[in-house]
């Protein structure tokens, strides 16, 4: 075997190795990308279901006829407005992601402020379709942490791999890009206490 098979077969060898890194990099990083579009619509999913509650909660305490006009309709605003984001996980970006968090996370403020004025209502709280709408509502809240705490996680190892040496090279030449995730700012989203609020002074 002459000097130039030999050379010939080593940039062969080099090629091929390069190629399956760069098959194996893509098949890796859009297996991660698309576990965090499909995680994506599980935390809306999540989200859904809370807003789909607050009809039947609202025509609960609505047949108290004193109780506060004002929170109830800050209440039912709130979902109309939250129910209008949505977004498409192969079109999640920073600002839609921060638009879909303000608008839940005032669904979240009005929700607590309606459950903290129920607590002046006790017939109201021993309100059996009331209490039912509890459960399902802590259930839905705990869903809701769940489900953001598994895209957190599955964003930030997507991005850690497409940032890594060399990997970051074919992230760059397939057009993968970094995904934006939840920021825990101070009263954002902030879920209500739910079973606190309650059990209050029970």
């Amino acid at each position: 075997m002459n000097r130039g098979t030999i050379v010939l077969l080593v940039i062969g060898l080099f090629i091929a190795l390069v190629g399956f890194n760069a098959c194996n990099a893509y098949n890796n990083m859009n297996k991660m990308e698309k576990a965090v579009g499909a995680q994506w619509t599980q935390v809306e999913n999540a989200y859904q279901r809370r807003n789909d509650l607050i009809p039947n909660l609202v025509a609960t305490v609505k047949n108290y006829a004193d109780f506060e006009r004002s929170t109830l309709e800050a209440v039912v605003n709130a979902r109309s407005k939250a129910t209008q984001v949505t977004i498409d996980p192969t079109k999640l970006d920073a600002q839609s992601l921060q638009k879909f968090q303000q608008v839940q996370g005032e669904v979240s403020s009005t929700l607590g402020r309606l459950l903290a004025v129920a607590e002046n209502y006790p017939d109201l709280k021993a309100n059996q379709n009331f209490l039912n709408l509890q459960t399902q509502l802590e259930g839905t809240e705990n869903r809701i942490t769940n489900e953001r705490r598994v895209f957190i996680e599955m964003t930030r190892d997507y991005n850690t791999s497409i940032t890594m040496f060399p990997r970051r090279i074919w992230a760059g030449l397939f057009g993968f890009k970094e995904k934006p995730s939840f920021e825990m700012t101070e009263g954002a989203d902030k879920t209500p206490d739910v079973d606190s609020l309650f059990n209050k002074g029970k």
